[in-house]
């Protein structure tokens, strides 16, 4: 967890030339596995975790701040919040719950003052909504803030945590006194095992010894790389680590490139890139935010059932780079139906066209292909060509099946990610001059937007379209209802990133008064605006 506090791990010696040739060869197994099963034969047969793990941990946004109440309001959003049904199910408690000392018979004590019901009352609470409780524990003589650890201790703490109802366990590598790690977390692993509990056991190792190569038998997921910061370059630098590793993930054991920095300060764009590459690389989906103060974007990332289903599909697969050249990559994940989801990713500061074909991401020869958009829904056909323009530290997420289709025709309301809010004629009017704004999604003709050929969103069955008042081209332009008349002023273009552009002006949808509380109420109008990645300028299709 906290890297000042390991120990470090021992020198090494020279490499062996055979020893690198294996390695090389070894890096070049994730490409092969568009075309062979992912290796889970010696997965730990505790029966758990046969998709990635999804829910809360506490550590990135609290430390040691943790609290029974901090965990049962937490609980108590994943259900409100949908979260749960979404398959939120861990609530994980992280370092600092407990005494700097065990009692007199040698047991971990929880803080009485932290959590006055001790774990085995907040496992009750947890339970009680439908949940499941993680806790935190090190394979050390203490944890990495200091606190008692499990080194010795491991069939004591693990018969505690099944007393408890404990569910899932994250176990740390600080103050290990340089005992071998494979048995450290082996010893662990044993000990819960002999309970008769199901826990999933969560190995912190920070990616020291390889263990990937010996991670499956012993523990369901492996940290692969050392902890992960609220920036972009801490979670690229974390992604070109894990995205190598596809070889060794699958059913019960997969790598774990830690917890998912969303709504932690990364700007919407990256947020999205980082929860679409972690989906896209079958990881825990382990939230590390303050969820009871998520925004509607940062809930719109969290929530999307498209792109949680590419991380939890049955078939157990990790992405693979299927390209990658000057900062922009492919990655390409078989799916269980046959389907492939797709990530160009963008790792420049600059907008730049990806591209790839049907054909280099693993699909069967086809006349016609259907693009589904994962974040803006937009559904397009294709010949094989697999393009998007994405913003810089963007991406773009496809589900790729061949067959043909198209948003083109189709009628939805549109969402937008800012205020979880749809685009919305003003009161229901139909007179031209009519405000558009956003409102509570309630499946009103003035939400229902058609969109045609010529790139009109209409609505009211299609006898008035979205317009750029009087032909304006500023930022600040207005948008209303007008009868249509097929001026450039009323066409518009879906884009692949989410944002939708008039044609005219190429400016970009926009909620009045940005990414804020103001910009997210009912009856905020839309603007054209400078295109600037924001989320008041994302939208999708429902």
């Amino acid at each position: 967890m906290r890297p000042s506090l390991r120990t470090p791990p021992p020198a090494r010696g020279p490499v062996h030339p055979l020893a690198a040739t294996l390695t090389a060869l070894l890096l070049l197994l994730p490409a092969l596995l568009l075309l062979g099963p992912a290796q889970s034969a010696h997965a730990l047969d505790n029966g758990l975790a046969r998709t990635p793990p999804m829910g809360f941990n506490d550590w990135n946004a609290f430390g040691c701040n943790v609290s029974e109440q901090l965990i049962e309001q937490t609980a108590d959003y994943l259900v409100s919040s949908g979260l749960r049904d979404d398959g939120y199910t861990y609530v994980n408690i992280d370092d600092c719950w407990l005494t700097h000392s065990r009692d007199a018979a040698g047991n971990l004590v929880p803080d009485p003052a932290k959590f006055p019901d001790g774990i085995k009352g907040t496992a009750d609470y947890v339970h009680a909504k439908g949940l499941k409780l993680g806790i935190y524990e090190d394979a050390g003589t203490a944890t990495c803030a200091g606190y008692p650890g499990s080194l010795g201790h491991e069939q004591q703490d693990a018969n505690s945590f099944a007393a408890w109802g404990v569910d899932y366990l994250k176990y740390d590598n600080c103050n290990n006194t340089g005992v071998p790690w494979q048995q450290r977390y082996d010893a662990m692993r044993d000990a819960l095992a002999a309970t008769g509990r199901p826990i999933v056991f969560s190995m912190c190792e920070w990616g020291e010894d390889s263990v990937w190569t010996w991670g499956a038998p012993t523990g369901n997921l492996w940290r692969t790389t050392g902890d992960i910061s609220a920036n972009f370059s801490s979670m690229l630098s974390i992604y070109h680590s894990n995205v190598q590793l596809a070889a060794y993930a699958g059913p019960g054991g997969w790598n774990d490139p830690d917890m998912l920095e969303v709504g932690n300060g990364m700007s919407f764009t990256e947020d999205r890139s980082e929860f679409s590459l972690w989906a896209e690389m079958a990881a825990p989906l382990i939230a590390g935010t303050d969820l009871r103060q998520a925004t509607p974007a940062t809930l719109s990332l969290y929530g999307n059932k498209a792109v949680i289903a590419v991380d939890q599909d049955p078939l157990g697969r990790q992405g693979t780079q299927v390209s990658s050249s000057g900062g922009l990559d492919v990655l390409a994940k078989p799916l269980a139906n046959g389907d492939v989801a797709v990530v160009l990713f963008n790792e420049n500061s600059s907008a730049a066209t990806i591209s790839t074909t049907a054909g280099a991401v693993g699909l069967p020869a086809s006349s016609s292909y259907k693009l589904t958009n994962l974040w803006s829904n937009a559904v397009t056909s294709s010949g094989g060509a697999i393009s998007a323009s994405v913003p810089g530290h963007g991406s773009v997420m496809y589900r790729v099946s061949p067959g043909s289709g198209s948003s083109t025709g189709t009628t939805h309301p549109l969402l937008g990610a800012s205020s979880h809010r749809c685009l919305d004629a003003t009161g229901g009017a139909t007179d031209p001059g009519t405000t558009i704004e956003i409102w509570d999604c309630n499946d009103g003709a003035n939400q229902a937007v058609t969109l045609t050929s010529a790139g009109e969103l209409r609505l009211y069955g299609g006898t008035q379209c979205l317009d750029a008042y009087d032909n304006q081209t500023s930022s600040g332009t207005k948008v209303e209802l007008w009868t249509c008349n097929g001026g450039a002023n009323q066409q518009w273009r879906l884009n692949p990133d989410g944002t939708v552009t008039g044609v005219q002006s190429g400016l970009c949808l926009d909620v009045t008064g940005g990414d804020k509380p103001a910009g997210n109420v009912n009856g905020t109008p839309l603007e054209l605006w400078t295109c600037n990645g924001g989320a008041n300028q994302q939208w999708s299709l429902i």
